[in-house]
């Protein structure tokens, strides 16, 4: 079907229930003042040629509907009917539209219907582009790490203005490599900065205190959506949501028990299902119906996306230097699912979202949370998972793989060269580094030899948590060329400068 037949024929809504509603409609019921209202604004995500997800929120029991044009005026819109948004899902809810026109710039707006179908809200627009089936350019923005280590919304600041630097570049998606909330990371309302100025912070009750319940979980997702930079970005700029450790708690691990007197619950399995079910409830996270979070997204013929969960399948931080482990960061059911997608794929560009690091140490006190121990020796612990990977990647001729990753809190660019690496059963790839979106700047981490990173660009703050207002809050570019298929990434500064470029020719 093409675009006039999706739009005049209506869409497939969750459960794949066809409507195709009149202009006459709940749309354009009475509306009056006690109306239903949207709270935070509208995300969609997860977006493929055919099918993306749209999230709103409401304000009480009501029925979302989504309205959809290839025109921004509406002009012959047809509306989906969604989901009733209720408190079980603390009044979220998601609609996934299906059959839509591939490569083609979409116009929706939310609305919300009360339960008898006579009151409706009054409308909040957004935008999203469809993956493309033709070779198309393509331009998407990375980074992570939001509200981190007391540095929460400041309007005296701007806010989260980084989101205004991705916007102006008017990227088809953004890649959210983790740490999208700090659950563990309770906020001052004042903090005075090295100058002498004051930095105030937006503070709810749930940002008062670490996450424990459901509901301080959810007050998390709710605190970010307050801004009204990133409620504008969202309403223009599709998202891929990964989730890291913050999330839940700091450099976590399944069957954890914390020793933390700030933790009445001290059972990270408890915590991360709660986390879990927060984030699937307020971000535009299409998954299988097992609710796993990592997944492919496939966004045309030039790129495939492969999300990642470091978090899930992840083994106890410890010294990372065994000699016989077989994982420990993907787990085996994802690392059969990774190698078999990446086998397969025939897209040119494999991006790889790797929510911790390759190459670079990041302790946890005396052991190890990432892949790298910093011994530069031949693969131990998780890197024999790593390691693995890679050799298969060689040996079955997958080609152009790019890692982007966050979670360090600086910028950098890291060469991996086999010829220079104490393994060597691998293709040279790159790996880039790019965050914090609005946290404490910190870095730069040290390089673990054993698959030969070579840095090629850092850029750090001169001190451990440096605050937002001294800069060195970073995201990432990256640019497909249709024509040449050259992929050029940009690793840019808080006010969207670039400072470093580096073009990939992709191997044929």
């Amino acid at each position: 079907m093409d675009r006039r037949s999706v739009l005049r024929g209506g869409l497939i809504a969750t459960g794949g229930t066809a409507v195709a509603l009149l202009a006459g409609g709940p749309a354009a019921a009475l509306v009056r003042a006690d109306r239903p209202r949207l709270t935070h604004g509208v995300q969609s995500g997860d977006v493929t040629a055919r099918e993306a997800v749209v999230w709103a929120r409401a304000d009480r029991p009501s029925r979302m509907l989504v309205e959809l044009s290839g025109r921004p005026d509406f002009r012959n819109a047809r509306t989906i009917k969604g989901p009733v948004l209720t408190p079980d899902t603390d009044l979220t809810g998601k609609t996934l539209l299906r059959g839509l026109p591939p490569g083609e710039e979409l116009h929706y707006r939310v609305r919300l219907a009360d339960l008898d179908g006579r009151l409706t809200s009054a409308p909040v627009p957004g935008r999203l582009r469809t993956a493309p089936r033709r070779p198309q350019d393509i331009r998407f923005v990375w980074s992570g790490d939001l509200a981190g280590q007391g540095w929460g919304i400041a309007p005296e600041f701007g806010g989260y203005r980084i989101f205004k630097a991705m916007g102006a570049l008017d990227p088809d998606f953004f890649l959210c490599s983790g740490d999208l909330v700090y659950s563990d990371g309770p906020l001052a309302e004042t903090v005075k900065l090295p100058d002498g100025r004051i930095w105030r912070n937006i503070v709810t009750a749930e940002k008062a205190k670490v996450a424990e319940t459901l509901p301080e979980y959810r007050g998390q997702f709710r605190y970010n959506l307050q801004d009204a930079n990133l409620q504008a970005f969202n309403a223009r700029v599709p998202t891929i949501y990964q989730w890291d450790d913050h999330e839940t708690v700091n450099n976590w691990y399944p069957g954890e028990i914390l020793d933390l007197p700030q933790y009445t619950e001290k059972r990270v399995d408890v915590l991360a299902s709660h986390a879990r079910r927060a984030m699937f409830e307020y971000t535009p996270v299409r998954t299988a119906r097992s609710g796993r979070l990592y997944r492919k997204i496939s966004y045309g013929p030039l790129l495939d996306v492969f999300v990642l969960d470091m978090r899930t399948y992840k083994s106890p931080n410890d010294a990372n230097n065994s000699p016989t482990q077989k994982d420990g960061l993907l787990g085996a059911e994802q690392t059969a699912w990774l190698k078999r997608e990446l086998r397969h794929s025939t897209a040119t560009w494999k991006v790889i979202a790797n929510d911790l690091p390759l190459g670079l140490v990041v302790p946890d006190g005396t052991a190890q949370e990432a892949a790298a121990q910093g011994d530069n020796g031949a693969p131990l612990g998780r890197e024999r998972e790593i390691a693995d990977l890679l050799s298969y990647a060689k040996r079955h001729r997958v080609r152009n793989m790019v890692w982007l990753t966050a979670d360090v809190h600086y910028t950098a660019a890291h060469y991996y060269d086999p010829s220079k690496a104490a393994f060597s059963d691998f293709d040279p790839f790159w790996e880039f580094v790019s965050g914090p979106l609005n946290a404490g700047a910190f870095g730069p981490n040290t390089l673990d030899g054993t698959f030969g990173p070579q840095l090629k660009f850092v850029q750090a703050p001169p001190h451990a948590n440096t605050s937002p207002a001294e800069g060195f809050q970073f995201f990432g570019e990256v640019d497909i060329n249709a024509r040449s298929q050259v992929l050029t990434v940009r690793l840019r500064s808080l006010d969207g400068t670039a400072l470093h470029t580096q073009a990939l020719t992709p191997i044929r």
